[in-house]
This record gives structure tokens, sequence and C-alpha cells, in this order.
């Protein structure tokens, strides 16, 4: 699928289910599950490396994951999901160049299509146009923006008139400048319904309600497997718990199992 594809699935009001994978493993089960759309996300820097923000994850990272999830597809070429990977902090903030060098890097070796990076800035505007005039496809990324968590924090964003309105302005930015999908994050769902109706391009929702072209979340969290639960992304089983239950249980089986003799302590 190509990216721009996406683009005729909000024309035809076919809703658009995106997950996240890390490794080989993540990849085949949200393949098996049936996901189109698969999102490398920097959230692998919480979720697999242990960081408490997604700020230190590399470029290397992101691109040794990403081909491991590339591994893990078991459907043949033609018909395995799209792979959108997201640019890492400081590899598109300090200008087009490093930008479009970053984006090719993930591109050229992985199974990445696509690229998703955050803010709608002048100067990341600058930076999607010229990736795309590269032949790089980008995914915009509006609202909580976990790149900037030092600035925002985690809260819930556009609260305020003004704020909302510059969502909507950012949006309209984001479509003009080339991108063929924009992720809004973490904001008050009439909103997210608003910039919606505008936009041609689909708009994905996490935390911004259901009124959205589709919906992206953290396989993780949906799984119960994260530390910290996002408020907005309820799990669907306590998977964290279970799995350490049936280990657990597991363990003390062979902890209690009676020991086997030696020859010398048999004699």
């Amino acid at each position: 699928m190509l990216p721009t594809e996406l683009i005729s699935y909000k024309q035809t009001g076919r809703s658009i289910a995106i997950l996240t994978a890390w490794d080989s493993m993540s990849a085949r089960i949200v393949e098996a599950a049936g996901a189109e759309v698969v999102l490398v996300g920097d959230s692998l820097s919480m979720v697999v490396l242990g960081h408490s923000t997604t700020l230190p994850v590399t470029l290397e990272q992101m691109l040794h994951h990403t081909q491991a999830v590339g591994r893990g597809f078991k459907n043949p070429i033609n018909k395995q999901p799209l792979v959108i990977c997201d640019l890492p902090f400081l590899s598109y903030q300090c200008g087009e160049e490093k930008a479009v060098e970053a984006a090719g890097t993930l591109i050229k070796n992985s199974c990445a299509s696509a690229v998703k990076l955050e803010g709608a800035e002048p100067e990341i505007i600058e930076v999607i146009e010229r990736l795309i005039r590269m032949g790089i496809p980008v995914m915009g990324h509006l609202g909580l923006t976990p790149q900037s968590v030092h600035q925002l924090g985690y809260r819930r964003q556009a609260e305020d008139l003004e704020s909302q309105q510059k969502i909507i302005d950012q949006g309209l930015k984001l479509q003009e400048a080339g991108c063929f999908a924009l992720v809004i994050e973490h904001v008050p769902s009439n909103i997210a319904a608003k910039l919606r109706k505008k936009l041609r391009i689909p708009l994905i929702g996490i935390g911004a309600g259901e009124e959205c072209d589709g919906q992206v979340r953290v396989t993780a969290d949906l799984l119960g497997l994260s530390e910290k639960q996002p408020p907005f992304a309820e799990k669907l089983i306590p998977g964290s718990n279970l799995f350490t239950n049936i280990l657990k249980e597991w363990v003390d089986k062979q902890n209690q199992s009676p020991k086997i003799p030696t020859t010398e302590e048999h004699l």
C-alpha cells in the first residue's frame, strides 16, 4: 500500500486502524491481527528500552527496530502492512539536510515507506516540504507531541480557544505542505472533529475522541504491558499481571520439583 492510498480511505469513509510494533514478534502479532498500517513509534524508547521519555532513542535504534519489524511479517510483500517510522528527537529539528539524511536512511535500509514527525512550526514545515520533494512521504503529528515533553508535559492540549484555533491552523498547514495523514493526540474530541471536517487527508486520533478517520494505539498499552498506562488508552487485558502470574507458576513449579540425585548421592 502506498501512503497516499490512506487519503482514499477517508474519501470512502473507510476507517483506519494503526498499531505499533517494535520487533519481529510484535510485528507478527499485529499483522496477524489484521492491522493494515503499522507504526514503529519512538514510544519504543519507553516500551522497550526503559527510558522515561521518547527523547533518548536514536536514529540507529529506530532503524534497528524497524528492520526487525520487517523480518516479523509473514505475508507476501504486496500484502504486508504499510510501515511508518517515527523520526527521533534531533533527527529533523536541526535542519533540512540532516532530516533528509535521517529519513532517507530509514526508507533506504528498512521496510518503512514513510516517516512521521511532530509539530508544525515554520522550520518543521520547511523540513516536511523538503522531505516530500525528495520523495519521502510524511505523516504529521499535532496536539500532545511527546518530543516536546519538557515544554508541554503529558497533559491534554488545546484546552483554550486560542490553542484550539492554532491546532486547526497547523493541521491545514501540514496538509498544504504535503502530509498524507495527520496524527492528533490528547486533545478535546470536538476540536478533532472540527479539524477532520476541514481536512482532505485522514486524521488519526489517539486520545482525541471517536470522530476521527482512524485510530492509532501503542500495542503495549492495549495489551496492558506498559509500565504507565496513558489515560486515553484503555488496556484490553491485564497483560503484565497475566503473564507474570503464568510465569511465576512455572518458576514455582520448577523450584518445588524433587531434586534428581547425582550418581554419588544415590550411592
